[in-house]
């Protein structure tokens, strides 16, 4: 068996360990959004918290829809698409934001002093976080199988695990990388900063 399917198995298990994702999942098809992911720091945060022996919810600032339209690359579309996503958690005691990626390359060096190429996908998005081991997101399974969803980690998942932070190559904005390396180690003590990719 393939020892990467045991630890994407896990990884899956895990992070619906933590009721808000699943609720999450649950209820992402309701949207019809296009292709829409549950992304980031929710999903591997709270395999950092079960991994530290704390509450799956614990230290988790946001939650983060991903999802990819071109045809409307506006920020009201944008803006539109929030107001549902607060609408339909609302009885959730989280933030969720959402993000079109398709329009990611308008603001991002705005707020970042980085440029930033567009992408093709929200997939492509994940590839990009400033963490390799953080490129994780979920997606719902078609039969609405929360615990079928299907995972999306384009580094694998073994530095995940590890606890290893180093900058990722497809986003190499190193201030930008020691900031967010630093945030999470405030939070989870025993991750491991390296400062090189």
């Amino acid at each position: 068996m393939n020892p990467h399917s045991d630890l994407q198995r896990r990884f899956v298990s895990e992070a619906l360990q933590n009721p808000h994702n699943a609720a999450l999942l649950e209820r992402l098809p309701f949207l019809g959004l296009p292709d829409a992911w549950l992304v980031a720091g929710c999903l591997f945060q709270t395999v950092w918290n079960l991994l530290s022996g704390l509450e799956p919810t614990a230290n988790i600032k946001d939650y983060d829809l991903f999802y990819f339209d071109g045809n409307d690359l506006s920020e009201s579309a944008e803006q539109q698409v929030q107001a549902q996503v607060t609408t339909l958690f609302a009885d959730l005691p989280i933030t969720v934001e959402a993000k079109n990626q398709a329009r990611v390359h308008l603001w991002y060096e705005r707020w970042f002093d980085y440029p930033y190429a567009p992408l093709k996908s929200a997939s492509n998005g994940i590839e990009r976080f400033l963490v390799p081991c953080t490129c994780v997101g979920l997606q719902p399974a078609d039969n609405l199988s929360v615990n079928e969803s299907t995972l999306y980690a384009p580094y694998g998942l073994e530095e995940l695990y590890a606890g290893l932070l180093k900058p990722n190559p497809a986003c190499p904005h190193l201030p930008l990388f020691q900031a967010k390396a630093e945030s999470y180690r405030e939070r989870w003590p025993w991750l491991t900063i390296r400062a090189t990719a």
